[in-house]
């Protein structure tokens, strides 16, 4: 049987020296699962994997389920396969940003947002910010940076949909990691 290709993001660990988990430990663990193939990117916790398992759903609730018995918290964990990183590249809005990483970024979303959300966040979005949801993906132009901008810090409690936020740089690396769609 053939492996698939998945990256988990991880949601709040390495950030602000707090819930510290090393990069080391969690491929060790991720191979302890029996996953194959696996490489993480970064301390903010992203880890490619190949698994024989194809149900997005129960590999994530494997991991989030081992790794907080494993660790003592909780971490949201969003999986994604190729095809799906292929599109989030492809699907890019902001093409002309693609060259400024740490001004773009892709936030995974639990689920695709509803329209009523999106209208919540966009009488937020007063600029210099922009932004645009593609199904699951919300990518965001933040010309002065993440750190600098007062949407991104309110963005999670306006949408009211769980994500994880990467910059273009580690959406581009994560994408080359996974490889192609077979």
């Amino acid at each position: 049987m053939s492996e698939n290709g998945f990256v988990a993001l991880f949601s709040g660990i390495n950030v602000g020296g707090n819930r510290i988990v090393k990069m080391a430990e969690l491929r060790a663990f991720f191979e302890e699962l029996g996953f194959t193939d696996v490489a993480s990117y970064v301390q903010s916790g992203n880890v490619v994997f190949r698994s024989a398992q194809t149900d997005i759903a129960a590999l994530t609730q494997t991991l989030e389920e081992a790794f907080e018995k494993r660790w003592g918290f909780h971490s949201r964990i969003m999986v994604r396969d190729a095809a799906w990183f292929a599109r989030l590249v492809a699907d890019n809005p902001y093409p002309e940003i693609a060259e400024a990483p740490t001004k773009l970024h892709a936030m995974t979303l639990e689920r695709e947002p509803t329209s009523d959300e999106i209208g919540r966040l966009a009488e937020r979005c007063t600029g210099p910010e922009r932004f645009e949801v593609k199904g699951d993906i919300l990518y965001l132009h933040a010309p002065d940076g993440l750190g600098k901008s007062k949407f991104a810090e309110i963005l999670p409690r306006t949408l009211k949909v769980p994500g994880t936020m990467r910059n273009w740089r580690s959406v581009l690396a994560l994408a080359e990691m996974i490889g192609p769609t077979r």
